[in-house]
């Protein structure tokens, strides 16, 4: 499997299509690559060891304040998704830039690009603020990962 990633090492999740991922059309539905962005963001904080556990720890969350996704290329039952994800950006005040790329392993063909612009959250008032050191630090942009 050589997929030409955006950068030169992303994070990344594999993902077996199954069934219950298929829409009408008979491809992956839409709504199915939103829930795996998320499920590879997740996969990537665990990686970096800043869990939900920990932002509860230390009073922050991440909130998505905006989100897009072009689609590319269907994906279908049985086959295998390589879902991948990094920082490109980092204020080190209130917000960052996920970006997400997701490529089909048969052919190494991208399915989707994407990215979220994430908010940092004070988890006891819910209000958009600065970001602990913890998270400018852990979510920061990686030079081999952000091209």
């Amino acid at each position: 499997m050589d997929i030409n990633w955006e950068v030169p090492q992303p994070h990344t999740l594999k993902i077996n299509v199954s069934s219950e991922h298929i829409d009408v059309l008979g491809h992956v539905n839409n709504c199915e690559y939103l829930k795996w962005m998320e499920q590879v963001a997740w996969s990537h904080c665990e990686k970096l060891n800043m869990t939900f556990p920990v932002w509860q720890k230390l009073g922050y969350a991440w909130v998505a304040r905006h989100t897009e996704i072009d689609y590319l290329l269907p994906a279908f039952e049985s086959d295998g998704v390589v879902a991948a994800t990094w920082i490109s950006e980092n204020d080190k005040r209130i917000s960052m830039k996920r970006e997400y790329q997701f490529a089909r392993e048969s052919d190494s063909k991208t399915l989707i690009r994407g990215f979220t612009r994430w908010v940092c959250v004070n988890l006891q008032t819910g209000k958009a603020c600065r970001m602990p050191k913890e998270f400018a630090e852990s979510f920061d942009v990686d030079i081999e990962t952000a091209g």
